[in-house]
């Protein structure tokens, strides 16, 4: 794998994207749930959950860069880490606290993001004493995210509402198939770049995959 798609992988899935491809993944397959008929109705949902989970962070890493309390943005030593992920967890908590209360908001996104949360908080613990990839934690929960869904919603076909007038229709082991695959792609940008070691990534995945169901017995 060239270093250049390696890096390219390692920023399409960020960590901190995962939530929002989780948003809009359920929003093209079941946008009734949020009492809508396609995603395009929910976009302003779309740009704030970025803003909460992604940008506000980023920034604030972005901020402690400044301030040189973080040598690099991508924070590869693993002390760096206890910071942000401290921060980030405050972001992340009231998202979650946000959408737990909102009348409006389906349990099944409640779910995910309480399961994002979960993740992030057992990855800082981890963190503490040995370096885990918050890339597979990531990954590992967008995967889990993609098996409940299907076993909620899917009977073997999934549409996509892309809008009133397109649908998209996947077959749903074809669909888990290409994001196992995802996940995989991303762990071996991570090890090509070498951020990690094969260690980090089952750990990361582990954590990521396990914090959905967890979440799951909380809301339903």
């Amino acid at each position: 794998m060239p270093r250049y798609f390696a890096y390219l992988l390692s920023v399409v899935f960020h960590p901190l994207l995962i939530v929002s491809y989780m948003l809009t993944f359920l929003l093209l397959m079941n946008p009734y749930l949020f009492g809508v008929s396609n995603i395009t109705e929910q976009f302003s949902l779309i740009v704030i959950l970025m803003f909460s989970t992604f940008f506000m962070p980023v920034l604030m890493v972005g901020m402690l860069k400044k301030l040189d309390l973080v040598q690099s943005l991508e924070l590869q030593d693993r002390q760096e880490r206890i910071i942000p992920y401290i921060l980030t967890g405050f972001f992340y908590i009231v998202m979650s606290a946000f959408f737990m209360y909102h009348p409006d908001m389906p349990n099944a996104f409640t779910s995910f993001v309480l399961g994002t949360t979960i993740a992030l908080f057992a990855a800082f613990f981890v963190n503490l004493f040995s370096k885990i990839s918050a890339h597979a934690v990531g990954m590992g929960g967008l995967v889990a995210m993609v098996v409940i869904s299907i076993w909620q919603f899917s009977h073997g076909i999934i549409s996509l509402n892309i809008s009133d007038f397109a649908t998209i229709q996947i077959n749903s082991i074809l669909l888990l198939t290409f994001v196992v695959l995802a996940a995989g792609l991303v762990g071996s940008a991570r090890l090509k770049l070498e951020a990690h070691v094969p260690q980090d990534l089952y750990g990361g995945y582990l954590i990521g995959f396990a914090s959905q169901f967890i979440a799951l017995r909380f809301i339903f």
